[in-house]
């Protein structure tokens, strides 16, 4: 039987060490990542840091921004605009719902008035 906190992907499960491994990163690499902003892991009771998976696959994520070029502040600025982007796509998407449960009004067409001589 697999654990249900499997599935959670943002509890933390794994050490650094794991998670270094699963990036393909060294343990310092995620020390930096942290202190630069671009990642934050839940903390044990002592005060380890514990990845989750979604931890892991933001690591995936900057690992792949690193090999297109970019630096840790051009980094963290597409991380904000995905963030951004994911927010407004869930508004637009709560409009939407609203939109469509309200009952659709439509205005009765009124005659045009008549322009011109009417001779």
């Amino acid at each position: 039987m697999v654990n249900p906190g499997w599935a959670d992907l943002d509890r933390g499960l794994f050490s650094i060490s794991v998670a270094a491994e699963l990036a393909g990163l060294h343990p310092q690499t995620l020390r930096i990542y942290e202190r630069e902003g671009l990642l934050d892991p839940a903390r044990s009771a002592g005060g380890t840091r514990r990845y989750s998976r979604r931890d892991i696959d933001r690591l995936q994520e900057i690992c792949a921004l690193t090999a297109d070029g970019l630096n840790l502040a051009g980094i963290r600025r597409v991380l904000q605009l995905e963030q951004e982007t994911r927010q407004l796509q869930a508004e637009l998407a709560r409009l939407r719902e609203l939109a469509d449960e309200q009952p659709v009004v439509r205005r009765a067409r009124q005659p045009r008035p008549r322009t011109g001589s009417g001779a």
